[in-house]
């Protein structure tokens, strides 16, 4: 066994391409190199604001940034936190003037509340809309709902339900009613193939980067530790930034291989879909996780395999309930073959627009932050939602 292969299985690390695999780009020096930075970053660097709002005995934690034009209030996904939306807000604030308010849904991130477990899409749905009653009362601005997967189905929900009377727009980003239901089945395993435990912060981070599912490094550096909590403290991984010591800081060697090595289009399977890190995920369900878990640092804040219950309500007649929403909508997918019949319809009879943006993953938002921001900054100008920053130069209208 050679001395990388020995590195390779100490450290724990799923399989890399050989370098003598890489064809064409990859005329590279093979062995160690520097090491990848997988230090986790603080909130503080995107939004200009964390606070915690009451709503009726519960602790709803919200980021925000700006202070002028259209209000986007911001929806996660199932598993994530607000700061996901951590570069996408930074970005999009710099092309038109608009403000940003990303919330940790229920029994998510930083929010504590008195029913973790509800998280059924009209508990969720009405939990938005007291937030945004409570922190403008009878005066809220315009405002836009953008979510993301379930967060996507929880502002539709919302804007359907009419809990928010100021909306003037609604964006959904890479959820369709047939291709959510359908993946549901499949769901389960998908979650038990990943660790359940990691660490240090900075091995999760690694995790959520090889494993693919998130493709921007930068960005898993905001947003993994909102996903998952101190084993022994209970509270949120974030909490931790402040006094963390980057494990290579305290003896023991940093896992990472060359960054050159690890590039996700070169190292991580595709499947039939062309997307790339699904594979690893279930090949390498242990990767990156602390064996032990009596020693293990961190856990995820939620455990996703328990709101089952509730999966088929946040889909179900989501795509007839969103082409029914009466604002200006916008559909942004990873891939066309997300469509399913009724969206596919309601497109071609204008009921949307819709942008495709491909050789990303399933968190759009986070693996081309700037390419969303990019296109909901073009939606809110067309339809004069708000104004363009003098840098702005609009992307030609989607479909």
């Amino acid at each position: 066994m050679s001395t990388l292969q020995k590195t390779i299985l100490k450290a724990k690390l799923p399989p890399i391409v050989p370098v003598g695999s890489l064809g064409s780009r990859g005329n590279r020096r093979g062995g160690i190199g520097r090491k990848r930075d997988y230090t986790p970053v603080k909130w503080s660097r995107y939004f200009s604001q964390c606070r915690d709002v009451a709503v009726n005995g519960n602790q709803f934690r919200v980021y925000c940034l700006g202070d002028s034009g259209p209000l986007l209030v911001l929806l996660h996904g199932g598993g994530f936190s607000a700061l996901t939306w951590a570069l996408f807000s930074s970005s999009v604030t710099s092309m038109v003037g608009c403000q940003v308010l990303a919330i940790d849904l229920r029994g998510h991130g930083d929010t504590v509340t008195t029913n973790e477990e509800d998280l059924s899409a009209e508990t969720m749905a009405r939990d938005v809309g007291d937030v945004v009653t409570t922190l403008y009362e009878t005066d809220p601005p315009p405002v836009i709902l953008i979510g993301h997967s379930m967060g996507g189905a929880i502002a539709v929900h919302a804007a359907s339900a009419n809990y928010i009377p100021s909306l003037i727009g609604l964006a959904v980003i890479d959820v369709v009613e047939g291709t959510a239901l359908d993946a549901l089945a499949s769901m389960q395993s998908f979650l038990r193939g990943r660790p359940t435990n990691f660490k240090s912060l900075e091995h999760a981070i690694e995790w959520c980067i090889r494993s693919g599912q998130v493709r921007n490094i930068e960005s898993a550096k905001v947003s993994m530790p909102g996903q998952i909590k101190n084993s022994k403290s209970g509270k949120l991984a974030t909490n931790d930034i402040d006094t963390y010591v980057p494990v290579d800081q305290v003896g023991e060697r940093h896992s990472s291989l060359s960054g050159d090595a690890i590039e996700e289009e070169e190292t991580e399977a595709s499947n039939s879909e062309g997307q790339t890190g699904v594979t690893d995920v279930f090949k390498h369900p242990s990767a990156l996780a602390n064996n032990n878990s009596e020693s293990s640092e961190y856990v995820w804040r939620i455990d996703l395999g328990q709101t089952e219950k509730y999966w088929s309500g946040w889909f179900k007649g989501l795509s007839n309930t969103f082409l029914n929403c009466p604002v200006p909508k916008m559909l942004l997918l990873a891939g066309i073959d997300r469509l399913d019949k009724d969206l596919t319809v309601g497109q071609m009879q204008g009921k949307f627009q819709m942008q495709v943006l491909p050789q990303c993953g399933h968190a759009v938002h986070e693996d081309v932050p700037d390419k969303v921001a990019e296109v909901l900054a073009t939606f809110m100008v067309r339809h004069k939602f708000a104004e363009p920053e003098s840098s702005f130069e609009r992307t030609f209208p989607a479909c």
